[in-house]
């Protein structure tokens, strides 16, 4: 793996997290929360497409499928944590 292919791995993934903070919406911990989400999701759906032998949306070295999709599925359970409220919590 080349710099140039994970510093464009770690830009498309923010894009991606920037794109549904955009849809989405939510303050700026939100923000860091799906690019973090982001981040590990593509990295992962990447080194899945890559073990398995996936090829699909191949991009030099990059898996871009499977990586964008594991992305999009992390932002989505990102999402799901989010909605998350406790009941009988003492306010900070």
């Amino acid at each position: 793996m080349t710099i140039p292919a994970l510093l464009f791995g770690f830009l498309l993934a923010t894009l991606i997290a920037a794109m549904f903070h955009l849809w989405k919406g939510g303050g700026i911990v939100k923000l860091v929360l799906y690019v973090i989400m982001s981040w590990v999701g593509f990295w992962i759906g990447h080194y899945f497409s890559e073990r398995l032998g996936w090829l699909f949306l191949d991009l030099g070295p990059l898996h871009l499928g499977l990586a964008i999709l594991g992305s999009v599925l992390m932002l989505f359970f990102g999402y799901w944590l989010g909605l998350v409220r406790l009941r009988n919590a003492e306010p900070l």
